[in-house]
């Protein structure tokens, strides 16, 4: 007499073996260029240059342009601790996490720096406002400053590294 269910249940064994193997191959291509969520890949930590630019200078206007209705007075946070880049449907979303020197700081942006000297390098200055109240210095947690913007394709063209600026230090992402 010959038994057919053992063969078959000894390739669908198999087969769930093979896929499972599969799987966990998977696991491995997190960190992997071919990883479409790999876009920029992880952040660097780099010095910045502390010369004389004092940011709490504004810089000057000329005699006959027109005022902003109200301009951003931030200053420069302290650290960068860490630069995200995420791809989105129509360009990117950078975001950064900034750890300042003290608590209650509030309304931080990224500002873009006008020129840096690089065609393919887009570089950005994290700045927030300080509280006008008593200021704590307090665990590194509660003195963390997150901001995300989003930058289009258009914006994108022709960046290789995009870099985000501290007083102490700077982050920068390379694309892949």
């Amino acid at each position: 007499m010959i038994d057919f269910g053992a063969g078959k249940m000894r390739k669908s064994i198999l087969t769930a073996l093979a896929a499972t193997m599969l799987l966990t191959a998977c696991g491995s291509m997190r960190d992997s260029f071919l990883n479409p969520g790999n876009w920029f890949g992880r952040s660097r930590a780099e010095a910045v240059d502390e010369g004389p630019v004092n940011p709490l200078i504004p810089k000057s206007r000329g005699l006959f342009r027109r005022k902003a209705e109200e301009e951003y007075r931030g200053i420069v946070i302290d650290t960068i601790a860490e630069l995200r880049i995420e791809r989105a449907t129509d360009g990117a979303i950078i975001q950064v996490k900034g750890i300042a020197n003290t608590q209650g700081w509030h309304n931080a942006r990224l500002i873009e720096e006008e020129d840096d000297g690089s065609d393919t390098t887009l570089t950005y200055t994290l700045q927030a406002q300080r509280s006008p109240y008593r200021e704590l210095i307090g665990p590194p947690q509660g003195r963390e400053i997150v901001v995300a913007k989003v930058v289009t394709e258009n914006d994108l063209a022709g960046i290789r590294v995009i870099r985000v600026k501290g007083a102490k230090n700077a982050r920068s992402s390379r694309r892949r």
